[in-house]
């Protein structure tokens, strides 16, 4: 996968998202494992109405929280969101592949601390489990995380979905 799919998956304006998991239960090296996770036993209408937002080929942050408090790597969408098995139909689950993990975690201390990132969604809608994160954010978060956004030969030897 070149630079691109880490910026923009696709010529229309590709939403960017934050999604939290605790380490301890799902951490990201696990998704990198599994190749792909349902993300599911989301119990909040605002998390739950954004991923019901997401499309096919979305990028997603992926915050380790609780333990480390940190962005660990990136995901993308490959199935958007369905009625959660086993639920009624108030609660969706969507579909995750890994992308890359960052080279370098970007703590949520780091974040705080930024002048633009201190007024990530994520900041200010800190009980959230799902959360918007503007193109800005996105790539200033790869930035900071060792991500060369300027060498498409860095970006597809980083990912681990480059073959």
């Amino acid at each position: 996968m070149g630079l691109m799919g880490l910026m923009a998956p696709s010529k229309a304006a590709a939403a960017h998202w934050l999604i939290k998991s605790e380490p301890y239960k799902y951490p990201y090296a696990q998704l990198e494992k599994d190749g792909m996770a349902v993300w599911d036993g989301i119990r909040n209408y605002e998390a739950r109405n954004n991923l019901r937002a997401m499309r096919v080929g979305d990028l997603a942050l992926y915050y380790h929280s609780n333990e480390g408090k940190e962005i660990v790597g990136v995901a993308r969408v490959t199935r958007t969101a369905y009625q959660e098995p086993d639920c009624d139909e108030n609660w969706s689950v969507v579909e995750f592949e890994p992308v890359m993990a960052l080279p370098a975690p970007v703590t949520l201390a780091a974040i705080r601390e930024h002048a633009m990132l201190g007024q990530m969604e994520m900041m200010r809608r800190n009980r959230l489990s799902v959360t918007h994160v503007s193109p800005e954010e996105y790539a200033c978060i790869l930035a900071l995380g060792g991500v060369n956004t300027r060498s498409p030969a860095r970006a597809k030897k980083s990912s681990p979905s480059a073959a």
